[in-house]
């Protein structure tokens, strides 16, 4: 592991390009995931969200040099090309990495802001809560923990500490009742499966580092 404070265009083009690996990688276990608590196709547009964002990163100069253009690129694509509830929730979380990282660089502390900022966006948008199983139950702990990292924490550690936190969000949201989308009419039949979204969630947070190819290590 680096211990940069800082990414640069290399690193987030590089982070894009292995969510988009770790989505097809699990795409099967998402649609499974999501036929049983949802309408079965978070796999497949997660995929397909992630792909459209890599078509673009190959449009961006080989030789570019802003961190915030993958982000953006990624954000576009969830936001304009996929369908479902998935496509614009990512793309509002994307959107704010994106941002923040035009403003202020990609720091550790830039990612805080964009992920605390797609936090934001995305719960007054679908009305969400922590508790409530969804993607907010795997954004919110990992916000709390890039809120929680000091200056002096490498972008890697941090986005590392992230993931962890993250995943366990995950592993929480198989222990609750779903109060939101279709799952919320399975009652006690969707107890016992972590929410697809949130594992979503994970997956994009766990690819900073490297590809995600079995999601059997980090749902317990």
């Amino acid at each position: 592991m680096t211990t940069s404070l800082s990414h640069d265009a290399t690193a987030t083009d590089g982070w894009i390009r292995r969510f988009a690996e770790s989505a097809r990688a699990t795409e099967g276990r998402l649609t499974s995931l999501d036929q049983q608590v949802g309408d079965g196709d978070f796999g497949t547009n997660l995929t397909a969200g992630a792909h459209a964002a890599v078509r673009r990163l190959d449009r961006i100069p080989a030789d570019g040099t802003d961190p915030a253009a993958p982000l953006e690129a990624a954000a576009t694509a969830f936001l304009d090309e996929v369908g479902g509830t998935s496509g614009p929730l990512f793309g509002l979380l994307l959107q704010s990495l994106a941002a923040a990282v035009a403003a202020s660089g990609p720091t550790t502390a830039a990612y805080a802001e964009g992920v605390a900022d797609g936090l934001a966006a995305i719960r007054r948008v679908g009305d969400a809560a922590p508790g409530d199983k969804t993607l907010v139950d795997a954004l919110a702990p990992a916000a709390e923990a890039l809120r929680g990292t000091s200056a002096d924490t490498s972008v890697d550690q941090a986005l590392a500490d992230a993931a962890e936190a993250a995943w366990e969000g995950v592993r929480s949201t198989a222990r609750l009742r779903a109060r939101m989308g279709r799952s919320s009419y399975l009652g006690e039949r969707a107890e016992g499966i972590p929410d697809p979204g949130a594992v979503g969630v994970g997956l994009l947070f766990a690819s900073a580092q490297g590809v995600v190819s079995d999601l059997d290590a980090h749902l317990g």
